[in-house]
């Protein structure tokens, strides 16, 4: 009772910080201007009917603690002889009766049942970190790929402005005798399919805008802002670090150690099967020709008798340990399955990041180098034409394979959050941020 309530109060501060930024981040974005990671992220959880729909779901869960922990209804009863055929000296018969029986569950029947009922809603709540866990992952990810479809619409309108200069230098070249048409007819050529990769470039784009626009529970064809320069440059994390991370706050790993607690108390309860609750009875009772509206007053005790049933308490006794057991070898699958999820990831973010680097600092101005290299020797009759155009695909392939090089990582450390279940890599728009693991 007392987790749940605690769960109550820091699932509330969060969520009035929500919508303390509701407003402003849902102005901001709406207005097609520039957007950032943090709006689009607050945006996301403040708005996101998924999140919602979570919420209501642990609501419904708490409401059911108090229910379980209820006593049973008390029994109000009434008797009165309608007709009598045969007659009575006075005050011989009982002519009205009015009764009123109540559980008293001693057993604390009752208390386990709460207890049960307290640890599902635990693991409500933890569906519900899921959800915003998700969503955020889901948000910064919508974001990234929006901004590097951007980029890479950028890119394709740079390398279809190079190749008309190659296109204009070369027919000028032909005109003058010293090209064929041939090579002419080659960089016009590159110039169109450049003209149709933009045109699929707008599609995703227009693709990321409809997925973030859901996401912020906005109509997929509502104006958007054009993503702000953003990084997520994660800290070194060693798994030493992160094993304890990902084993006390992913949600599976709480909601699995829910279903323990839960299992528990319901074990305690068919344990309790075996005691009778006693039922108090206070009867009232008034005689036929009684002046007196109250002739008697009886009390009395009542219990159900279970061992006489043997066979079905002790299954249950019997079901609810084996279902504790399963519980508790699905505590274990859930750490097992974090694990592996985290080695996998700080693997692909440890690969995308060597990537990043080496497009970075090595291949994209080697490329670049190479590019105006044969720019220069085409243009002073050192180099063919051939190895011009060639070293402009490259440089153009390695330009937008660089740009999807970040993007994928920024997504693999956004996703790396989400399987922790916890922040490690703070934005660069958060004010405070936080402390980095080492």
């Amino acid at each position: 009772m007392k987790t749940t309530y605690l769960l109550l109060l820091s699932l509330t501060l969060t969520l009035s910080l929500q919508a303390a930024d509701r407003g402003d981040h849902g102005d901001r974005t709406a207005r097609g201007g520039s957007l950032s990671l943090s709006e689009a992220t607050a945006a996301a959880l403040a708005n996101n009917p998924a999140i919602k729909e979570a919420l209501r779901r642990w609501n419904a869960a708490k409401a059911r603690v108090p229910q379980a922990a209820a006593w049973d209804d008390p029994r109000l009863g009434g008797e009165s002889r309608a007709r009598r055929f045969v007659d009575v000296p006075p005050n011989a018969f009982m002519d009205q009766a009015v009764s009123v029986e109540q559980m008293v569950p001693i057993t604390g029947k009752n208390l386990a049942r709460a207890r049960a009922a307290a640890a599902e809603a635990v693991s409500t709540y933890e569906e519900v970190r899921r959800q915003q866990l998700d969503v955020i992952s889901a948000a910064r990810g919508a974001f990234f790929r929006l901004a590097n479809a951007y980029e890479q619409l950028a890119i394709n309108e740079k390398n279809i402005v190079s190749l008309k200069q190659i296109a204009d230098i070369s027919r000028s070249k032909y005109e003058a005798g010293t090209e064929t048409a041939a090579n002419v007819l080659v960089a016009e050529t590159d110039h169109s399919k450049l003209l149709e990769m933009r045109r699929d470039l707008e599609r995703q784009l227009s693709d990321e805008q409809a997925q973030l626009n859901m996401l912020m529970n906005r109509d997929a064809f509502a104006p958007l802002g054009e993503p702000e320069t953003a990084s997520i440059k994660g800290p070194e994390l060693s798994p030493a670090a992160l094993r304890p991370l990902v084993l006390t706050q992913r949600p599976e790993i709480k909601m699995a150690e829910a279903k323990i607690d839960m299992e528990k108390s319901k074990l305690q309860l068919a344990r309790r099967e075996w005691i009778p609750d006693p039922a108090i009875k206070v009867e009232a009772q008034r005689y036929n020709d009684a002046a007196q509206s109250v002739s008697e007053v009886d009390a009395g005790v009542s219990f159900t008798v279970p061992w006489v049933n043997f066979r079905k308490y002790a299954a249950g006794v019997r079901e609810a340990g084996e279902n504790l057991s399963a519980a508790e070898h699905g505590l274990d699958r859930s750490q097992k399955e974090a694990l592996r999820l985290l080695r996998d990831q700080l693997e692909k973010i440890e690969t995308l990041h060597h990537h990043v680097e080496l497009f970075r600092d090595k291949i994209v101005p080697q490329a670049r180098q190479a590019f105006e290299a044969n720019q220069l020797s085409y243009e002073s009759g050192k180099a063919s034409f051939l190895d011009w155009i060639t070293s402009q695909r490259n440089l153009r392939d390695v330009d937008s394979t660089a740009r999807q090089h970040l993007t994928d990582y920024q997504v693999a450390v956004a996703e790396l959050e989400a399987i922790l279940g916890a922040q490690v890599y703070p934005l660069p728009e958060d004010p405070k941020p936080r402390k980095k693991l080492r």
